[in-house]
């Protein structure tokens, strides 16, 4: 059984540009598949058997004919570890340059339609990326010194596509559209910087506004303005409203004022000469049966003060 070898995949070889298995053709090769040395024409040292495509790569099996010491020689090597790698010819029948045919680090294009011709074993020592690419009738065997017959991708029209690029960058940053990259990258600096501080200052206003919040409260809940369950809720009023308006809702509220401190001792005279009301529509509703009650003569004091008749209790 011979030795399965990859033949050609998708990945990036070194001389810049990639060969996508997808759009090999191996079906003029499989009819006749001769296993050469190092692509020389007519140095065929046996064939490639059970040629597969499949996982984005091309193998086979290697069958050295013995027919020759090379081909003796070069089976001995691949058994003991020597030879590793094959190489292929192809003919290149299309290419593309559009950046989803292109990978990071390609320099060249990439070869989306090819026809495999010919297998050859190479030497990896002095040719570890040997290939041979038949373009436009003409072979071209790539070595370590060999030329490549694909371009070299636009550059030039990368650089002009930067250079519009950083214009644009630089308008929008309100410099002018000559700016140089360090301009353009100290501009960008110094916005971070201001970001940074502004988002900090930010943070700081929210906590003294918080602050503000939470002891505007906390006063109008001492001076009875507030009772003591209503205070989380009136918190939240001051975040949504803020501090100056929570200020004035707060003083436009009144205290509340215990019954106590108008009544007196129970059934005695008003506390002072004419009391803390001074017309009955200012005593609490939930205090006039109260002061009804427990200090008629104050009650009476009031309603005649609201309404200026006497009340005969």
């Amino acid at each position: 059984m011979g030795k399965r070898v990859r033949i050609s995949n998708d990945s990036l070889n070194s001389y810049g540009f990639r060969v996508l298995t997808s759009g090999m053709d191996v079906s003029q090769y499989g009819r006749n598949p001769v296993l050469l040395y190092m692509h020389e024409r007519g140095n065929v040292i046996g064939y490639v058997k059970d040629l597969k495509v499949e996982n984005n790569e091309v193998t086979g099996e290697l069958m050295f004919d013995r027919a020759s010491e090379i081909s003796e020689r070069c089976e001995k090597q691949f058994e003991f570890g020597s030879l590793r790698m094959v190489s292929a010819g192809l003919e290149i029948l299309a290419t593309s340059e559009e950046p989803d045919q292109l990978v990071t680090g390609q320099t060249r294009p990439t070869i989306t339609r090819s026809r495999l011709f010919e297998v050859s074993v190479a030497d990896i020592g002095a040719n570890d990326d040997a290939l041979v690419l038949r373009k436009d009738g003409k072979t071209i065997t790539l070595g370590r010194d060999g030329d490549c017959p694909l371009p070299l991708l636009n550059n030039n029209n990368n650089k002009t596509t930067n250079e519009m690029e950083n214009k644009t960058i630089a308008l929008q940053l309100g410099l002018p559209e000559t700016a140089t990259d360090a301009e353009i990258s100290a501009r960008l600096t110094e916005l971070k910087t201001a970001k940074e501080e502004n988002a900090t200052l930010q943070q700081e206003k929210e906590k003294l506004t918080q602050a503000g919040i939470t002891e505007l409260v906390a006063r109008a809940v001492a001076e009875k303005r507030l009772d003591e369950k209503d205070k989380d809720q009136f918190v939240e009023l001051g975040k949504k409203i803020g501090v100056e308006e929570l200020e004035k809702t707060l003083k436009a509220m009144h205290p509340a004022v215990k019954l106590s401190s108008v009544l007196g001792h129970q059934g005695g005279a008003p506390t002072g000469a004419t009391g803390t009301f001074t017309k009955l529509s200012e005593v609490p509703a939930d205090q006039i049966a109260t002061l009804r009650s427990d200090n008629p003569e104050e009650y009476k004091r009031l309603y005649k003060a609201e309404y200026g008749i006497d009340c005969e209790i």
